[in-house]
């Protein structure tokens, strides 16, 4: 058991950054090329903002220091995004887009099938560039049919947050959480208190929070795609047994019951885990932040997501890299800036500014991630995530999977039935 200590850190994981769709033109900010003083000029188009916006800065002032050269033609641009791109996309069509765009590794399966960003395998090679370099699942995900189109930047991963008063209360040991979907279970039983139809504290939920189906589908030993044929495999029968004891649980405490509960709940300082009546939630590093504004005190702590063995935890990873898009005019320069901005050097600058992971284990040790009693447990995890997978219909799965938790933990359909409909409503896109 680990617990918190109070930190003067800002998590601004970008990878759960929501930002609005505008539909906008090509504009002059794509616009690169040679200066008057003989420097060639990238553009680079990004979403950042705040702290992580201060680190992209200071990561652009490294670079040109050191390359006088090579001048950054810094852009923020607020639609960027998981099915937020829109600008960018429009700029590539119309072949004019900027030289370097910051971009959500979740997208770069579609965007490389449909041929809007470069090949950078051939540029990756030549720099000795691979992917002994970064976390497994970061450099797959940055990748497409065996070719690299982005390189890594930030990273994050999901855990269980547990209250550790609640488990002194009811005899459970906060030196030994739960390491089987059994404990779980029994953890989970002994923290709910309930009167009648309300639930005055409930000990968990799986799917609340970051409890979703690709968690928890890994953690039973499942897979829910196979490269080599291309097509999903959401029906597989570990994730089928997962779905089944997410539906079992909610049956349990009777799901309407379970969501008259979370209806009423709010976020921020609201948040039930913050105001103590949940006492288990599966949730990202981002909420080290929230507790330290909103709740200082809470007495609390992490641990992997249980498996039915207890043994061969893991989690699911996401994140943001940076590409080139197709038509880029200034291709060799914006791969001197990606060089930098994805290597060590500047993965340790954006890092420690933005706080957000980094990609590169060695960069999280020497920045002290892994010696911080809750972050550290985060950074461990990494070396065994996972990454969704990385195919043309990205999102459409994504939201199949949460429409088919919920139909099966609301008994609409059994859980084979609701992922064989999403195996076979995906696959048939696929084609």
């Amino acid at each position: 058991m680990i617990k918190s200590k109070k930190m003067m850190m800002k998590l601004g994981m970008v990878s759960v950054l929501t930002l609005s769709t505008v539909m906008a033109g090509c504009s002059s900010d794509s616009g690169s090329g040679a200066t008057e003083d003989g420097k060639t000029t990238v553009t680079f188009w990004h979403s950042l903002t705040d702290s992580t916006g201060d680190a992209a800065e200071a990561v652009i002032k490294a670079f040109e220091e050191q390359n006088p050269d090579i001048k950054i033609n810094s852009v923020y641009t607020a639609n960027q995004g998981e099915g937020q791109n829109e600008k960018l996309l429009t700029a590539v069509s119309g072949g004019n887009p900027p030289d370097v765009a910051y971009f959500d590794r979740f997208e770069i399966g579609s965007w490389a099938a449909q041929g809007s960003l470069e090949d950078l395998s051939a540029l990756a090679e030549e720099s000795g560039i691979n992917e002994e370099t970064y976390y497994p699942f970061a450099w797959e995900e940055a990748s497409y049919d065996g070719n690299l189109y982005g390189l890594p930047i930030s990273t994050d991963s999901r855990l269980v947050y547990f209250n550790v008063d609640h488990f002194e209360e009811v005899g459970l040991d906060p030196e030994n959480p739960p390491r089987t979907i059994a404990e779980l279970e029994d953890a989970a039983d002994k923290l709910t208190i309930k009167d009648g139809n309300r639930f005055e504290r409930i000990g968990f939920i799986p799917w609340f929070g970051q409890g979703w189906l690709y968690g928890w589908g890994w953690s039973f030993g499942g897979e829910f795609f196979d490269p080599e044929t291309n097509m999903v495999t959401a029906n597989d029968p570990k994730i089928v047994e997962a779905l089944q004891w997410m539906t079992d649980f909610g049956q349990k405490y009777n799901v309407e019951d379970i969501a008259g509960f979370t209806d009423s709940q709010g976020d921020g300082a609201m948040d039930p885990f913050l105001t103590s009546q949940l006492s288990m939630k599966v949730s990202g590093p981002w909420e080290v932040s929230a507790i330290n504004k909103f709740k200082p005190d809470l007495n609390y702590g992490v641990f992997p997501i249980p498996t039915p063995t207890g043994e061969d935890h893991t989690t699911w990873s996401g994140g943001w890299s940076v590409v080139i898009p197709k038509g880029a005019k200034n291709k060799d320069a914006a791969w001197e800036f990606m060089k930098f901005f994805g290597g060590e050097e500047g993965q340790k600058i954006f890092s420690e500014i933005a706080r957000d992971f980094s990609v590169i284990d060695s960069v999280n040790e020497e920045l002290g991630y892994k010696d911080d009693p809750i972050l550290g447990e985060f950074v461990e995890i990494l070396p065994v995530s996972n990454n969704r997978p990385v195919m043309t219909q990205g999102s459409l799965y994504w939201n199949e999977l949460a429409s088919a938790v919920e139909n099966a933990t609301r008994g609409i359909v059994t859980p084979q039935e609701a992922l064989d409909n999403v195996t076979e409503k995906v696959n048939k896109e696929l084609k």
